[in-house]
């Protein structure tokens, strides 16, 4: 992966990470940083879903590989709330 790769996952993953963060409901106990980091990892996962179910690339806007890297950020940042919660 070369660096404009990784400078475009870090932007990607910060906004998959907030949209994530806005879909789950109520005040989550989890840093700026954590929820950057849960949506960098869901943007890679969610990315490999949808290209095993060939909808990665499409004509325009990817809309179903952002749904699923946005859901997947959603039950990383629920996960990650929870986990902190119980401390």
């Amino acid at each position: 992966m070369e660096i404009d790769g990784i400078i475009s996952a870090i932007v990607i993953g910060i906004v998959i990470g907030v949209l994530g963060r806005l879909v789950v409901p109520g005040r989550q106990r989890i840093g700026i940083l954590w929820t950057i980091a849960v949506g960098i990892i869901a943007a890679l996962i969610g990315s490999a879903i949808a290209g095993a179910f060939d909808v990665a690339d499409t004509k325009g806007v990817d809309w179903v590989e952002w749904l699923i890297q946005i859901g997947l950020a959603a039950l990383g940042v629920a996960a990650l709330d929870r986990a902190k919660a119980r401390r």
